[in-house]
C-alpha cells in the first residue's frame, strides 16, 4: 500500500544545482549567500532588514533577547502551538502567560489578553497558527497602552497577510521558519525580520557568538549563540524564494480542494478565513464537532494510518505537557478553549503538489472512517 505522508518538501532540480554550486566553493558558511538571501527576504517580506538563523526556533530565543526580557519577566503567548513559541520564553529565565484561544480561529484571543497583564509582563507573542493571521490590530492596541513589546511567530505563516499588511511587521521582531514542512524550506533555517537597525545589529551578533560587525574572530562583544544559517541553506533558501508566489498558490489550490470535497461533512468543522485575512496555508486541520471526544479522534486517526494516510494530532496543549506541569502545576481545565480544540483536531496529508486523486482517497477514506467511530 502507498503511504500518503503528512507533508514533502517541493524540491526542484533549480534548488539542487543551487546547493551544488555553492558546494563547489570553499564558502560553505559565513559567505556571499547568506547576505542575499536576507536581502531577497527583507524584500519579499517588506522589511527593513532580515537576519536569517538556523531555525525559527533560534530566531524566537534571540528576539526575546533583543526584547530585554529578563529573569522574573512575563511574556503573554498562546497554548495552542508548536513548544518553541512557549519555550524560547523560558531559556531567558522568564515565564509565559498564556492566554486562551479563539474558538474560529485557533489563535490567542485578543480579548482576553487584558486580564492577564502584570505589573512584571513585558511583552506579547502571538503565533500566527498554521498560517491564520493574529487579529494584530487588537494586539497592537494592547501592546501600546501598556507599553508592552510584540514578538511575532510567524514561522507558520510565511505570505500571509492581515489587513493587506504581510505579517511579522507589527513588533519589534517577526520570525519565520523553514523546516521541510513550511511553505518552502531551507531544509533547517529560519529568519528574523526587524525594522530597526539596532535591532538588528544586536540579532547578527548574537547569532554569531557575541561577535561584532567588525570584530575579530575571536573577539565577542556578548553572549552569542552558534544560531548561523549556513551558505548551503540559504541558497536552497533563494533558490524556493524565487517561486514563493507559485509555492503559495499550489497550497491554496491544495486547501480549496480540500475545502470543497468536505464542505458537506456535518461531523466536522473546517479551518475558516477569518475577514481581513490572507491565508498562507501551512496545514490542513479539521475538526470533529462538539460531542466528539479525544477517544473518538484518536480512533480516527488510527482507522486513518491503516489506510495509508499519514495524520496528526495539531496541536496538544502546550500548559498540559509534562515539563509544563511539573514547572507551573497546570491542569486540565486551565484553558479549556485550547483544550476542547486540541482534542478534536486531525492534520490531513497537506504539501505543494499534493495531487488531487490523493485528495480525494483521504477525504473518501475520512467519510467512511467517521461513520465507524
Amino acid at each position: 500500500m502507498k503511504i500518503i505522508p503528512l507533508s514533502r518538501p517541493d524540491v526542484t532540480e533549480a534548488d539542487i544545482e543551487a546547493v551544488m554550486a555553492v558546494l563547489k566553493t570553499p564558502n560553505l558558511s559565513l559567505g556571499p549567500k547568506i547576505g542575499e538571501f536576507e536581502e531577497e527576504m527583507a524584500r519579499f517580506l517588506g522589511a527593513k532588514y532580515a537576519i536569517a538563523v538556523n531555525s525559527g526556533t533560534s530566531g524566537l530565543h534571540l528576539s526575546v533577547i533583543a526584547a530585554g526580557i529578563k529573569e522574573g519577566d512575563e511574556v503573554i503567548t498562546t497554548p495552542f502551538s508548536f513548544i518553541a513559541s512557549a519555550n524560547c520564553i523560558l531559556y531567558a529565565k522568564a515565564r509565559p502567560l498564556f492566554v486562551d484561544i479563539d474558538p474560529v480561529t485557533l489563535n490567542i484571543d485578543p480579548l482576553k489578553i487584558e486580564e492577564k497583564i502584570t505589573k512584571r509582563t513585558r511583552a506579547i507573542l502571538p503565533v500566527h497558527v498554521f498560517g491564520v493571521p493574529c487579529e494584530m490590530d487588537i494586539i497592537e492596541n494592547i501592546a501600546r497602552r501598556h507599553n508592552l513589546t510584540i514578538i511575532e511567530d510567524a514561522c507558520e505563516a510565511i505570505g500571509a497577510r492581515y489587513r493587506g499588511k504581510n505579517v511579522g511587521l507589527c513588533g519589534l521582531t517577526g520570525v519565520f521558519a523553514f523546516y521541510p514542512n513550511k511553505q518552502m524550506t531551507t531544509g533547517e533555517g529560519g529568519v528574523i525580520v526587524t525594522n530597526k537597525k539596532s535591532i538588528a545589529e544586536i540579532l547578527k551578533s548574537l547569532r554569531n557568538q557575541g561577535r561584532s560587525k567588525n570584530g575579530r574572530w575571536l573577539s565577542h562583544e556578548r553572549l552569542g549563540y552558534n544560531y548561523r544559517l549556513s551558505d548551503i541553506h540559504a541558497a536552497l533558501g533563494i533558490s524556493q524564494l524565487k517561486r514563493i508566489d507559485e509555492i503559495l498558490k499550489k497550497r491554496e489550490k491544495v486547501a480549496g480542494y480540500y475545502l470543497e470535497c468536505l464542505k458537506d461533512i456535518k461531523e466536522i468543522e473546517l479551518p475558516s478565513v477569518p475577514e481581513h485575512t490572507e491565508v498562507s496555508w501551512f496545514v490542513f486541520v479539521i475538526r470533529l464537532r462538539n460531542g466528539f471526544t479525544k477517544k473518538h479522534r484518536d480512533r480516527l486517526m488510527h482507522l486513518l494510518i491503516e489506510k495509508g494516510i499519514e495524520c496528526g494530532n495539531y496541536f496538544p496543549p502546550i500548559h498540559l505537557q509534562p515539563f509544563y506541569r511539573r514547572l507551573f502545576g497546570y491542569k486540565k481545565g486551565d484553558y479549556p478553549v485550547c483544550e476542547s480544540v486540541s482534542e478534536r483536531t486531525i492534520a490531513l496529508p497537506f504539501f505543494n503538489n499534493l495531487k488531487k486523486e490523493q485528495i480525494e482517497y483521504v477525504c473518501e477514506s475520512l467519510i467512511s472512517c467517521i461513520k465507524t467511530i
